[in-house]
C-alpha cells in the first residue's frame, strides 16, 4: 500500500523498488517510454487485467463440470439397470450424516422430477440453508420440484422466505392442514421416509411398488393442497383457514389433546387452543366434552 501511494504522489518508480505483489495485480506496469520504470494503473484497470483470466478460468471449468456430469449421469443410468435387481428394496439409514449424504447424493442424480412432503410448522433456518443450494441445482438442471408444507408455514417468515426463493426458480409449492409425516421421492424410483419415530435413523427405499404408493399417496396430497404464492398474499386465505379449523375440530370430536392437535397441524398450542375457543363461543359449550358433542351433532363438519 505504501509503495502504490509512492507511485501514485511521484508518477511511477525504478522496478527495483515495487515489490512483485504489484505487478501480478497489474496495480503497476512498465512504461511504454521508460524501459525499467513502473508507472501505477488504476484500480479499475488492474481489476480488470486481474480478473479477467481468473473468471475465464471459472467458466472453462464451468463448462467441463456441466459435460463431465452430463457424460457420468449416462453411465450412472446404465449402471443402475445392470444392477437394479441388486439393489436392495429397503436400506436403513442410521444417524443423522448417512441420512444427509444418502439424500444429497440422490438429489443431486435428480434428473426429473423431486417430490417432497414436510410435516409440521416452520422448519428451522438451518435446516432450510442446508436444503436451498441443492434444489436450486435440481431447478437449474431442469428438474421439477415440488413440496406440500403444512397451512402453518403460511406465518413463519423464514419458510416463506425459502418458498419464496425457489419458486422465483421454478420450484412449485402449496399447503395442507395436516401432513403425516415426511417423504422425499427422487425421479419415482429412491424415497426417503423416515424409520418408526426415532428422528435419527431413515428408510431408503428402492422397491418400485413402495415408491409407487408413496408418489399416489403425494399426488392425492397435492391435488387437495392450496398453492402458496409469497408475494402479496395473505397469511390465512378463507378455504386454509376453514380446511384448519375443520382438521383441528375433527381431532377434537376425535378426543385428542391440544398438545397432540397442535402436533398434528404445526400450530401451538395457544393458536389451537384459540380456535376452540372460537367454535366453543359459537356454539355456547361449556366444557370440552359438550363441544365435542355439539361438533358432533351440529353439522358443522359435515363435508362441503
Amino acid at each position: 500500500m505504501e509503495v502504490y501511494r509512492r507511485a501514485l504522489v511521484e508518477g511511477g518508480l525504478p522496478r527495483a523498488e515495487v515489490p512483485d505483489c504489484l505487478s501480478r495485480l497489474h496495480l503497476v506496469t512498465e512504461g511504454p517510454d521508460s524501459p525499467g520504470f513502473m508507472v501505477p494503473s488504476t484500480p479499475e484497470s488492474a481489476s480488470f487485467a486481474t480478473l479477467g483470466p481468473i473468471e475465464e478460468a471459472i467458466e472453462r471449468e464451468r463448462r467441463n463440470l456441466t459435460a463431465t456430469r452430463a457424460t457420468l449421469s449416462v453411465f450412472d443410468r446404465l449402471y443402475a439397470e445392470v444392477h437394479r435387481l441388486d439393489q436392495p428394496p429397503l436400506t436403513l439409514l442410521a444417524g443423522r450424516a448417512a441420512i444427509k449424504e444418502a439424500i444429497d447424493a440422490a438429489v443431486d442424480g435428480c434428473a426429473e422430477e423431486l417430490l417432497t412432503m414436510q410435516p409440521g410448522g416452520g422448519r428451522p433456518e438451518r435446516a432450510l440453508g442446508d436444503s436451498l443450494s441443492p434444489v436450486m441445482q435440481a431447478l437449474a438442471r431442469g428438474v421439477r420440484q415440488r413440496t406440500v408444507y403444512q397451512h402453518a408455514v403460511r406465518s413463519h417468515r423464514a419458510t416463506l422466505s425459502y418458498i419464496e426463493r425457489v419458486t422465483a426458480a421454478g420450484a412449485e409449492v402449496r399447503t395442507l392442514a395436516e401432513v403425516v409425516d415426511r417423504v422425499i421421492i427422487c425421479d419415482g424410483t429412491t424415497a426417503f421416509i423416515p424409520y418408526s419415530d426415532e428422528k435419527n435413523n431413515a428408510l431408503l427405499i428402492q422397491h418400485p411398488s413402495v415408491v409407487r404408493f408413496l408418489i399416489r399417496n403425494f399426488e392425492n396430497a397435492w391435488a387437495r393442497s392450496v398453492p402458496v404464492r409469497p408475494a402479496g398474499e395473505p397469511p390465512r386465505t378463507p378455504v386454509i383457514t376453514s380446511d384448519l379449523q375443520r382438521t383441528i375440530l375433527l381431532a377434537v370430536v376425535s378426543g385428542e389433546t391440544d398438545e397432540s392437535i397442535a402436533r398434528r397441524v404445526g400450530l401451538s398450542r395457544r393458536s389451537v387452543a384459540e380456535h376452540m375457543r372460537k367454535v366453543s363461543e359459537q356454539l355456547g359449550s361449556t366444557s370440552r366434552a359438550q363441544l365435542g358433542y355439539l361438533l358432533a351433532t351440529s353439522g358443522m363438519l359435515d363435508e362441503p
